[in-house]
């Protein structure tokens, strides 16, 4: 299975969802990241956060659509906040898509004990959600199935 994390900027969230994704998955699943308005980098405290929980960031990168290009996704992630205002980017295909907002960490202020933790909180709560999409019993379930897990992980 194929997951397309998007966000914004594809600079913090998507960025750590698919690095833990990929830290997470068997081999059979591999996740992606894009941007609507890809920044063109990784912002360096996300890479900082991913090598402090032992992720491997080889790779990683700021992209916009063509990450995925020939090779669809099954699923659709977006992590942007729509309760910050934060327009979400619109996939059109026939993958299944699913909202896991997120507080963009980036946008935390104070010192940097404060961002840091920030951005732990951001990962440990993808993290979770990845967990708990890969604890599904994928092959059992139906389109609409997934499609109402998804969305209940999303919540949580």
């Amino acid at each position: 299975m194929k997951v397309l994390f998007m966000c914004t900027a594809n600079s913090c969230r998507s960025i750590l969802s698919e690095a833990m994704f990929n830290h997470l998955a068997p081999s059979e699943h591999q996740a992606v990241s894009s941007g609507s308005f890809p920044r063109g980098e990784v912002l360096p405290r996300t890479l900082v956060t991913l090598r402090d929980a032992g992720i491997a960031t080889e790779g990683l990168s700021s992209k916009g659509n063509d990450a995925f290009e020939g090779c669809p996704p099954d699923v659709v992630i977006t992590v942007c906040d729509k309760a910050a205002g934060e327009a979400c980017p619109v996939y059109f295909g026939p993958a299944l898509k699913a909202h896991w907002g997120l507080e963009d960490p980036s946008h935390v202020e104070g010192d940097e004990a404060t961002i840091d933790a920030a951005f732990h909180a951001t990962l440990a709560h993808i993290e979770r959600r990845c967990r708990a999409f890969l604890a599904l019993p994928l092959a059992d379930m139906s389109r609409d199935e997934l499609q109402q897990a998804l969305n209940r992980i999303g919540q949580e």
